[in-house]
C-alpha cells in the first residue's frame, strides 16, 4: 500500500504532547501534513535491473549497501538474515520506499537485527518511510536522511480493530513501543512524546514528518 493524496491539512506551531495524566513531555514546533490511506500502484523499482541480489524487499546494490523497497512481512527477518549471510559486508540500508509492515512483531524483530548488525539507515532524496518503517529507520546505529525525506506515521490497528487509545497507557501493547524507542536511544520522556505523536492521527490517516521533526526526538547524523 502506498499513499495518494486524498486529504491534506497543514499545521505549524508549538505542539505539546502529554499522557492522559496531563504531564507534558516536550514542546516542539513541527510542520505536518495529514493524508488518508488509499490503495495505489506500487512505486517502480528501477534498481531491480541492477541489483546484485534480491531478498524480499531488500535489493543488494553493492557489497556494502542494500536498498529497501517494499513492506516488512512475517518472512522479512529470515530474508534479512539470509542476505547478511550472503553479503556479510553490508553496512547501510537505503530506505527508498518502505510503505510499512504487514507484521508489527516481525518488524521489531527485524529492527533489533539491524541494530545488532551495526547498520546505518539512510533515507535518500525522494525517499519515503511510512508506518512501521519509521520504527525500522530508528534502528540504525547511525540514522541519516536527506532534507526532503518523508516519514509518515499513524496509529496502529490490531486484529480486533483497536487502536492505542483503546488501551491504558501502561498496557503492554503500548509500553512495547515506548520500551523499543528507549532501546534505540530515546529518553523515557522523548519516547513517550514520540509515541504520542505517532498516535495523534487515526490508523486511516497519516501524519507526514520531515527529518527535522524526527531529530527533535532522536539524533540524526
Amino acid at each position: 500500500m502506498t499513499l495518494s493524496v486524498a486529504m491534506r491539512m497543514f499545521a505549524l506551531g508549538a505542539l505539546t504532547l502529554a499522557p492522559a495524566g496531563g504531564h507534558a513531555f516536550d514542546s516542539v514546533s513541527i510542520e505536518t501534513e495529514i493524508y488518508e490511506y488509499v490503495e495505489d500502484a506500487d512505486r517502480t523499482t528501477a534498481s531491480d535491473k541492477t541489483a546484485l541480489a534480491i531478498f524480499g524487499p531488500f535489493r543488494v546494490i553493492a557489497t556494502d549497501r542494500v536498498e529497501l523497497r517494499g513492506s516488512i512481512e512475517s518472512d522479512t527477518p529470515g530474508q534479512f538474515k539470509a542476505m547478511l549471510r550472503a553479503y556479510p559486508d553490508i553496512r547501510q540500508i537505503d530506505m527508498v520506499d518502505c510503505p510499512g509492515t504487514g507484521d508489527d512483531e516481525a518488524n521489531l524483530v527485524l529492527a533489533r537485527m539491524v541494530r545488532k548488525a551495526g547498520l546505518v539507515t539512510y533515507v535518500p532524496y525522494g525517499g519515503s518511510v511510512r508506518s512501521g518503517g519509521v520504527e525500522l529507520f530508528l534502528a540504525g546505529v547511525k540514522r541519516q536522511a536527506e532534507p526532503d525525506a518523508e516519514f509518515a506515521v499513524h496509529s496502529w490497528l490490531d486484529e480486533d480493530g483497536f487502536e492505542p487509545d483503546d488501551y491504558a497507557d501502561n498496557d503492554p501493547v503500548n509500553r512495547e513501543y515506548i520500551e523499543y524507542y528507549r532501546e534505540m536511544g530515546m529518553s523515557e520522556d522523548k519516547a513517550k512524546a514520540f509515541y504520542a505523536l505517532t498516535n495523534s492521527v487515526s490508523h486511516n490517516e497519516t501524519l507526514v514528518l520531515r527529518p527535522r521533526d524526527i531529530a527533535a526526538y532522536i539524533p540524526l547524523d
